[in-house]
């Protein structure tokens, strides 16, 4: 999952749904950046699910949301990387969804903007890329 030249579908994805309240929720810390870090890291630690099919990450995400969401909890780690071992069709589906730290400008413009913009321990709503249809949780952000 490495850079692409231009994403196809501009960016517009449900995935901004996870993000949509942090504009309100920045608050300055020290240095003028947010003090929640959606924005401004440099790195991010991530998990994710991929799929091909719309109606099969729609699957993993009313998993996700019968188990969690739909009481406003957090997805635990554990259980997150259950479902991307079951739905998720990139290789690292096999280790959880598991994607380690990245730099921002490694990966391509809708995953990147909605890996950048979910709050740790958060996960996004399903978005498109050019690779297909992903759920992103958030595991950590550093500078």
């Amino acid at each position: 999952m490495g850079k692409d030249s231009k994403p196809k579908d501009g960016g517009k994805g449900k995935g901004k749904q996870a993000a949509g309240g942090a504009d309100d929720s920045k608050g300055k810390g020290k240095g003028g950046k947010s003090a929640d870090g959606l924005g401004t890291c440099t790195y991010v630690k991530a998990r994710h699910i991929l799929c091909e099919k719309q109606g099969k990450i729609n699957e993993a995400y009313k998993k996700l949301q019968d188990g969690w969401l739909s009481n406003g909890d957090k997805v635990p780690q554990a259980e997150f990387s259950k479902i991307a071992a079951e739905y998720s069709e990139c290789p690292s589906g096999k280790k959880g969804g598991d994607l380690g730290w990245f730099p921002r400008g490694k990966m391509a413009g809708p995953f990147q903007e909605v890996s950048f913009n979910t709050p740790v321990g958060v996960t996004s709503a399903p978005f498109k890329s050019t690779h297909g249809y992903h759920i992103i949780l958030c595991e950590g952000r550093k500078n």
